[in-house]
């Protein structure tokens, strides 16, 4: 094997101080890492960046999915309800929680952004095919500067690395959580657990390495039931407001779940020549939900509003990667093909009443078999003299909905029933990109290129019976790039990126219909989203890490922004193209350690005047907070090392106020269906008991904040778990 594919640990180290990094240990060891590093090299992206990596992950942060691992990096959000959910997107510095479409992550090349949706629901990132054991770093482009990604890096671009082994290794893992929940007539103990194991080697040129992990879980409600109060509310229901300060009763709970979670994953690479490696990596997800509601009313009551709170969910499905990679002289280049496949998607709800409906009934049974996407993308860069790095590919992608709704006569049953309610459609895109790094002077480069793409969305269907498909949709569009870098000295960059991004709709906002919980209604003929983006950074970075200030401006045309609000009469979630939305503010970051002898520091604060601007449809909305994105976003990390066998951990993490509503008209954050703000404090502590045995022990939220972002978030949870390593 080449010195090309191994990555040891010193050269790591250095590697992250050269960028602006929130973590900068490296994982002990040598560690063979897949074609996602490969990747990075040939695409030298010119962009801010922040990275975490396995030492940090494992000493500072209560993991036990993978999302986790983005907790507390600069600027960036995961909407994450509970332990294993499902529906956790990712918001970022100009971006909210309902634009899941406006950011993509990468597992090793991988596409796990759900790019058939832009929502916080069915379009959440499938962070599950990747466990936490199996990672070597994660890293975090802000903005949409590379000419590498498509418009939808308007808000971040993830990139998360994973490792094979130089040698035999294997890991177990077992962990618990518990939480407490408080809440109106609500009053739980929720316990969680996670196994997991890793086991890999290297056979001459061939290595490989293979993974399974399961999680159980038990969640707070993830909804309440209410209803308009009309004089007081009796017979066990609570008072309240709900988000436009109107009084209301609460009821009931529900969306109470339990999930059950298994993934296994292999990867495996071959030496093909010293200067060429194939690679596959497969990934299965088996998903197991069940939510139940509870009645607060006397004598155990319950109204129609209950129902939607109560639905089963089975779910299978697989993921596919084949990479090449190498080199010839002075060219290296890619190639990557993925895969992402529903095989199995069933949710089933009830129609009837409860109690009665919780042992079956009349329902509607919702398949998404056949959903999915695959992509393939070849890339290269050359190096035709030493003043010029000139980066190239092509991209291809199709994403396909497919969702099906029966009218089934007991819901719980294998008998789906009469079609009631057909979705689908599909939209491709085909492009082209370059980009060249040219040293202008010894400490100044230009990189300036362009990105041309070919989109269409087509065969779409929305119907309830049978009607004409939806009209083709069609547009190409040229993003132009480039970023002026200068390095006085070996300590300090200053950088100034443009770049435009064009975000082409997805085939959910414009085909999907979604009944529960709450109605979702598409728009086929939405246009796409057109962002200008500008960010000027300055850093300074040494040998105990950097400090960096951003500031950024970003302008969209034609946003693409999900609302939730009353449709005809019923209230409804829906897509809108708004005329003009801008987003502009100051980021710093810092990343400290040994700040005081065995003291590592890092944290950010980030200010964002995120408004509308334009919108004739609905006037109110200008000069308003955009949806979900916050005045203000705050972490802050703190770790102790006392020994080299010892770590404490104190980290907290803020958001001000924020609103949900286009034109903020949602007054009252803290209650259901309201965005309100919060302070959390989590503690860990990291044990190395031998040289086979770690253990950890932490709590997140251990100040109980109390809060919403539409839904009700966890409380005080403790965390224990421990690893063995061979």
């Amino acid at each position: 094997m080449t010195s090309r594919f191994r990555l040891r640990a010193p050269l790591l180290a250095a590697a992250s101080l050269a960028t602006p990094a929130f973590a900068t240990d490296a994982p002990p060891g040598d560690i063979l890492v897949t074609a996602q590093q490969q990747q990075a090299t040939i695409e030298n992206a010119p962009a801010t960046r922040a990275t975490i990596d396995a030492r940090a992950i494992k000493a500072t942060i209560n993991t036990v999915n993978v999302e986790d691992t983005l907790k507390y990096l600069p600027s960036l959000f995961v909407r994450k309800r509970h332990i294993g959910d499902l529906q956790a997107p990712l918001a970022t510095r100009t971006s909210g929680l309902g634009a899941s479409a406006r950011s993509l992550v990468y597992a090793d090349g991988a596409l796990l952004s759900a790019l058939i949706g832009n929502n916080n629901t069915s379009a959440s990132p499938r962070w599950s095919l990747v466990s936490p054991q199996e990672i070597a770093r994660v890293d975090v482009l802000y903005g949409p500067f590379s000419a590498a990604y498509p418009g939808n890096s308007i808000g971040a671009v993830v990139n998360i690395t994973t490792r094979l082994p130089d040698k035999l290794e294997a890991t177990a893992t077992a962990g618990t959580s518990i939480g407490h929940y408080d809440q109106y007539g609500t009053h739980d103990t929720l316990p969680s657990y996670q196994y997991g194991a890793t086991v890999g080697d290297r056979f001459g040129p061939l290595a490989l390495f293979a993974s399974v992990d399961h999680v159980t879980s038990h969640s707070q409600p993830l909804t309440y039931v209410t209803a308009t109060k009309s004089g007081s509310c009796a017979g066990g229901a609570y008072d309240a407001l709900n988000k436009n300060a109107v009084p209301i009763c609460v009821l009931g709970a529900g969306g109470i779940e339990t999930q059950r979670q298994d993934h296994i994953k292999l990867k495996a690479a071959l030496d093909v020549t010293p200067d060429i490696r194939l690679t596959y990596v497969g990934g299965l997800f088996l998903g197991e939900t069940r939510a139940h509601a509870e009645t607060y009313l006397a004598g155990g009551a319950y109204t129609s509003g209950f129902s939607s709170g109560v639905y089963q969910s089975d779910q299978r499905h697989w993921s596919h990667s084949l990479s090449a990679t190498g080199s010839t002289g002075a060219v290296d280049w890619q190639v990557i093909g993925t895969l992402y496949d529903f095989a199995h998607d069933r949710q089933a709800v009830p129609t009837g009443l409860l109690p009665t409906a919780n042992d079956g009934g009349k329902g509607n049974v919702t398949r998404l078999d056949g959903t999915g996407w695959k992509t393939i993308d070849a890339k290269a860069m050359w190096k035709p003299v030493a003043a010029h790095a000139i980066s190239f590919g092509a991209h291809g992608d199709w994403f396909r909905l497919n969702s099906s709704r029966y009218a089934a006569t007991d819901w719980r049953s294998d008998d789906q029933g009469a079609l009631n309610l057909r979705s689908s459609g599909r939209t491709r895109t085909a492009a082209l990109w370059a980009q060249d790094a040219w040293t202008l002077l010894p400490h100044v480069t230009l990189t300036a290129g362009g990105r041309y793409e070919w989109w269409k969305a087509y065969g779409g269907v929305l119907s309830q019976a049978p009607t004409p498909a939806q009209p083709t949709l069609s547009a190409h569009k040229f993003s132009p790039k480039a970023s002026l870098a200068w390095t006085p000295s070996r300590a300090w960059t200053v950088r100034a990126s443009f770049g435009e991004a064009w975000r082409f709709p997805t085939v959910g906002e414009l085909y999907q219909v979604v009944t529960t919980p709450v109605l979702a209604i598409p728009d086929p003929n939405l246009k796409p989203e057109r962002a200008l983006s500008e960010e000027l950074a300055i850093e300074r970075h040494d040998a105990h890490g950097s400090i960096r200030l951003s500031l950024f401006n970003e302008v969209v045309k034609d946003a693409l922004i999900s609302q939730t609000g009353t449709l005809n009469g019923n209230l409804a979630t829906f897509v809108q193209n708004v005329p003009r939305t801008r987003a502009r503010g100051v980021e710093l970051a810092v990343q400290r350690t040994d700040l005081l002898p065995r003291i590592d520091l890092s944290g950010s604060v980030t200010y964002a005047d995120a408004e509308t601007r334009r919108d004739p449809a609905l006037p109110a909305a200008e000069g308003k907070l955009l949806p979900s994105v916050p005045r203000w976003k705050a972490t802050l990390v703190g770790t102790w090392r006392p020994t080299d066998a010892l770590s404490l951990t104190a980290a907290g993490r803020y958001s001000s106020r924020n609103y949900g509503a286009l034109d903020n008209s949602d007054v009252v954050g803290n209650t259901y269906g309201g965005f309100y703000k919060y302070l959390v404090v989590d503690l860990r502590a990291q044990v190395k008991a031998s040289d086979h045995m770690t253990v950890s022990f932490g709590v997140d939220n251990i100040n109980n904040d109390k809060y919403f972002l539409f839904h009700p978030f966890p409380q005080r949870t403790f965390f224990a778990q421990a690893e063995w390593t061979l």
